[in-house]
């Protein structure tokens, strides 16, 4: 849990930009460089800091076409491993195990409409599993930034 302040303004800063210098968040803290390094490469090292990426437009890269697959195990007694039979389709952006009447809803990027069926018709296949697909129409927003800068969450409106 990340409880120290300076801790938390480091990974807001972080959150806002990802390839902030550590001058710009000393000065954002009050810290030296050096204090400021130490404490990234602390919140790197225990996990806090999972890592930096760039969201790149999946349009940009032909994946204009997103989905949401429920999936059921025809064997429920055995849907402990459809994680891992499923993990080397580079399609499946995010896999969660979910409550209620499916097991996992993943979400899948692919370039049309033809290759999310074969994607779905590889998923049965894999994982001996029955689908549901919702595809996206359009998205609003998507991989919102935590609100970590007061540790607040908002869950409602507001």
């Amino acid at each position: 849990m990340l409880e120290d302040p300076i801790d938390r303004l480091i990974a807001a800063a972080l959150v806002r930009d990802g390839r902030s210098t550590l001058k710009n968040l000393a000065a954002a803290t009050g810290l030296s460089v050096s204090a400021v390094q130490a404490r990234v490469r602390r919140l790197e090292t225990d996990g806090t800091i999972a890592g930096y990426t760039a969201r790149v437009d999946p349009e940009a890269l032909g994946l204009p076409l997103a989905a949401f697959i429920a999936i059921s195990p025809l064997d429920p007694e055995h849907d402990y491993d459809i994680p891992e039979r499923l993990t080397g389709l580079s399609a499946i952006e995010a896999c969660h195990s979910v409550a209620g009447e499916d097991s996992f809803v993943l979400y899948v990027r692919v370039a049309t409409p033809g290759a999310l069926e074969g994607l779905i018709r590889e998923i049965r296949r894999r994982a001996n599993v029955s689908t549901r697909t919702t595809v996206v129409l359009q998205t609003f927003f998507e991989a919102r930034p935590h609100p970590i800068a007061d540790g607040k969450s908002s869950g409602g409106s507001g």
